[in-house]
């Protein structure tokens, strides 16, 4: 049994892959998106996701579960229109929302992913 990492420092690892499901790290908002609302940082989240998935061979078709953590529940509304524009038809993981306390003030979202690795 292998376990691969990628992207790993320190505290952490982008992705964790083991027996074919790749366990992404939070995914925030990026830099140029942090002072936008929760539409912007959504999108600017989901796509860190979409890329970082594609970097690993897989994508939203493959998502097993997700986790979203929201600073304000008052923001589910406006998340969930872009999440629900994002998730493939027929293809939505099974998924948490909870609120709590983000690793900076700007930030407004953050999402952690499990997904399967295409062809493992």
């Amino acid at each position: 049994m292998t376990i691969q990492r990628h992207d790993t420092k320190a505290r952490m690892s982008r992705a964790v892959i083991h027996n074919g499901v790749a366990y992404l790290c939070g995914q925030v908002a990026g830099p140029e998106a942090r002072q936008g609302d929760i539409t912007e940082q959504t999108e600017s989240m989901l796509a860190r996701v979409d890329a970082l998935l594609a970097e690993i061979g897989s994508d939203r078709e493959h998502l097993l579960s997700a986790t979203v953590y929201l600073k304000d529940g008052g923001d589910v509304a406006a998340m969930n229109a872009v999440w629900d524009a994002w998730v493939p038809e027929g293809h939505a993981p099974a998924r948490t929302c909870v609120c709590a306390p983000m690793p900076s003030d700007e930030l407004k979202v953050e999402v952690t992913v499990t997904a399967l690795v295409k062809d493992a």
